[in-house]
Formats: C-alpha cells, sequence, structure tokens
C-alpha cells in the first residue's frame, strides 16, 4: 500500500469516532469497554475495506483515481464532486457552529457496556459518512495496483491504534490523563463544528 493511503486513517477517527474514544476512558470500566471499543473499530474498518476493495473488483478499469489520467475520466468526476460535499459541508458546519451539537448518543456512553462499547466500535465506522468515503478511496487504491485486503493491514491498525490513542494516553500517564479527558471530551463537545470543519479539510486535501 502507498503511503499516500495511510494518513486516511486519521481522518477515520476525525469527529464522533475519536470523541467515543475519549468518552469510553472516562467511564467506571475504562479499559475493558475501551478495548471493546477496538475491536469493534478493528473487524468494522478490516470489512468496509475488503468490501469496498470487492466493490471495485466487481467495476473493474471503469473507475481511475489516478490523477494523471483523462481529466474527463469518472475517477476524476468523482473526486470533484466528492471536494464540492465536503467544501459545502465545511461552510454548512460554520455558518451553523452555534447550534450545532455532538450526537445525543455520545452522551449515553458513559455509561456503557463492553458489548455496547463493540457495537459502537463497528457502527461509528460502518455508518459515518467520512468513514465511507475513505474505506471507498483505499479500496479504489488496492484495485488500482491489483493489491490483495493483505495490503491494507498497515492502514486498519493505523487507524486501530489512532482510536487507541486515548486508552494509551490513560495507561501511560493514567493520573494526569484522568484528570485531563473529562476536559478535553468538555471542549470537544462545545467545539463540535470545529472537528467537524477540520475534517472536511483532512479529506479535502487528501484527495487533492
Amino acid at each position: 500500500m502507498h503511503l499516500e493511503i495511510l494518513p486516511l486513517a486519521i481522518t477515520m477517527m476525525a469527529g464522533p469516532q475519536i470523541m467515543s474514544a475519549i468518552i469510553l476512558v472516562t467511564t467506571r470500566q475504562p479499559v475493558r469497554v475501551s478495548l471493546a471499543f477496538l475491536a469493534g473499530v478493528f473487524v468494522a474498518t478490516l470489512v468496509g475495506v475488503a468490501i469496498t476493495r470487492g466493490i471495485f473488483a466487481l467495476v473493474g478499469s471503469a473507475v481511475s483515481f489516478d490523477h494523471s489520467g483523462n481529466k474527463g475520466s469518472v475517477g476524476l468526476i468523482v473526486q470533484y464532486a466528492l471536494v464540492a460535499a465536503l467544501i459545502a459541508l465545511a461552510v454548512k458546519n460554520f455558518v451553523r457552529r452555534e447550534t450545532i451539537e455532538p450526537p445525543t448518543w455520545l452522551a449515553r456512553l458513559m455509561e456503557a457496556t463492553p458489548r455496547k462499547a463493540l457495537l459502537t466500535g463497528l457502527l461509528v465506522i460502518l455508518l459515518m459518512p467520512s468513514d465511507i468515503m475513505v474505506m471507498l478511496t483505499v479500496g479504489a487504491h488496492l484495485e488500482q495496483v491489483d493489491a490483495g485486503l493483505g495490503s491494507a493491514l498497515p492502514f486498519v491498525g493505523l487507524t486501530v491504534l489512532v482510536a487507541a490513542t486515548p486508552l494509551l494516553a490513560l495507561v501511560l500517564f493514567h493520573r494526569h490523563a484522568a484528570h485531563a479527558m473529562p476536559r478535553v471530551r468538555e471542549w470537544m463537545n462545545s467545539h463540535a463544528w470545529v472537528i467537524n470543519v477540520v475534517t472536511c479539510l483532512i479529506f479535502i486535501a487528501l484527495i487533492v
């Protein structure tokens, strides 16, 4: 897998995804629920990439994401459409920044069980539009270079590592992290629009 694909793993966890991981380390069973969440992220990312790889294998060479290719290619049209949609979404988040709030289901994670954390890890990857776009990009790349699913393991592993950052901070810096994480969570709750805009801009930069 080309190195330019790996930064997409950061985008995979930007937004409610990393907020979920931070909330889970502030629960009464932070290690158990966080490990369950990471398991869900791993399975969802691997399955998602496998599905998108299969989709592009069926499509074949009809869609190319090669920047050096024909300017009128379907792949470039899709890229331009994605960039336009992301710009519109970023502008919308900025304009409505005073009213944007995190999803209500994030608050319910404070009482999450390992089973609920596992389900959350699966759903925040498989149902998030931004993650679906990332996995489509990775699947298209695998098809383009004729690589198997094993080539996506570095991307999957880095996604899980990013998701594990709050848990690793808790384990390595227990006392300081225990005090810092609730404040980080509160900041992210009150600045959800910033996270959304930054996520859009990162993804635009990676596409172009």
